[in-house]
């Protein structure tokens, strides 16, 4: 299988299935010499991991890191970083109804299509598990990040149709309410209308918010390798996805452009905008305000619902879908947004460092 690896200079594998023994990622590239330990990335393992609250799956996972290699007496070594997760809840027998049918909204069919082969175990690679070794491998990148004061505010901006009111924002509230959304109110309007939708077999979308804040200008490539565009290609490959948008996104179709253009002025001999509707990204290249991105996430097609589907014999049927699912996926995904985007911003950080003479003299001192 191709396509598990992600990134130029710092480069991020993902591997391991849903029920397998163990999954995880190797992270190359890191720079020697940064402080980093178990203790730091669980921070960011225990805001995935399953079985937080009602609106995450009742398996029963601790998500455990461990660091195999590429870290010697707290530091990084520059060698490849090796992290694994241990599975330790699979219940394997609750999958077996689905061996020989496709259930909607999910991978199984274009997977049989394209391999002619399946691990139907809660969907394999294609599972949000999967995500388990992106956010280990991201919270390096994060602290590599902060080296450089670069931070994220991430968060839940709306489920369903129910919305945060940014006149009520509050940074503290997300760490003080299962669905991560900085608007207590918000919150628990939107955990009554989950309690809602889970008592009738269903599940919710949401949308996932990103802020990164003091990133420097110059950050990205104008042609192939747009920030954007990379930062574009690293949250679609979320496998739950369904949109993708920076700055003011598809709202910017509305506007003239005497509305949308951001103007620049001086600040103490530095450039500035006195708007930000470009999202911090101007021609790919970051402009030096907030990278504010935004993520559509489609409702959790596990749903204990009787469907209409087809097996792999082509025959119709109906299907019951078992097992332990998220009835709202956006919560735990908060951290994978978050992981994921400073994956990108760290290697753009480390592209950059040959991007004109001045830095590689820098660098050696010249």
């Amino acid at each position: 299988m191709a396509g598990s690896v992600f990134g130029n200079i710092l480069k991020c594998t993902t591997w391991g299935e849903s029920h397998g023994p163990a999954l995880g990622a190797v992270l190359d590239g890191c720079p020697a010499g940064l402080a980093i330990d178990e203790d730091y990335i669980q921070m960011f393992m225990d805001r995935r991991k399953p079985g937080q609250s009602d609106f995450s799956t009742k398996r029963n996972e601790s998500d455990k890191v461990m660091i195999l290699s590429g870290v010697f007496e707290g530091k990084t070594t520059g060698t490849p970083i090796s992290l694994m997760i241990n599975n330790n809840s699979q219940i394997s027998k609750d999958y077996s109804n689905i061996a020989e049918c496709y259930r909607p909204g999910h991978a199984d069919y274009t997977f049989d299509e394209k391999y002619g082969f399946r691990d139907y175990r809660g969907g394999g690679r294609s599972s949000g598990r999967e995500t388990a070794g992106r956010v280990a491998a991201g919270a390096i990148a994060i602290k590599l990040l902060s080296e450089f004061g670069i931070n994220f505010t991430t968060f839940v901006e709306s489920v369903g149709d129910i919305s945060i009111d940014y006149n009520k924002f509050d940074k503290n509230e997300i760490s003080n309410n299962k669905l991560y959304m900085p608007d207590k109110d918000a919150a628990e309007k939107a955990a009554e209308y989950l309690k809602n939708v889970s008592a009738d077999k269903d599940s919710s979308g949401a949308v996932v918010k990103c802020i990164i804040d003091n990133v420097p200008a110059g950050l990205g490539d104008p042609v192939f390798d747009k920030l954007d565009a990379r930062l574009a290609s690293a949250i679609m490959s979320i496998g739950a996805v369904k949109s993708f948008e920076v700055g003011n996104g598809k709202a910017v179709s509305k506007l003239k452009g005497s509305e949308n253009n951001d103007e620049f002025y001086i600040d103490n001999g530095e450039v500035r905008k006195r708007t930000n509707n470009s999202g911090g990204i101007l021609g790919g290249i970051s402009d030096g305000s907030s990278i504010i991105l935004t993520a559509a996430f489609k409702p959790t097609p596990s749903i204990y619902k009787s469907q209409k589907t087809v097996n792999n014999k082509h025959e119709d049927i109906e299907l019951e879908i078992k097992g332990r699912h998220d009835p709202i996926i956006a919560p735990r995904a908060v951290v994978v947004v978050e992981a994921m985007s400073a994956l990108v911003i760290a290697d753009a950080l480390l592209m950059n460092c040959s991007s004109k003479l001045d830095n590689l003299k820098k660098i050696y001192e010249v």
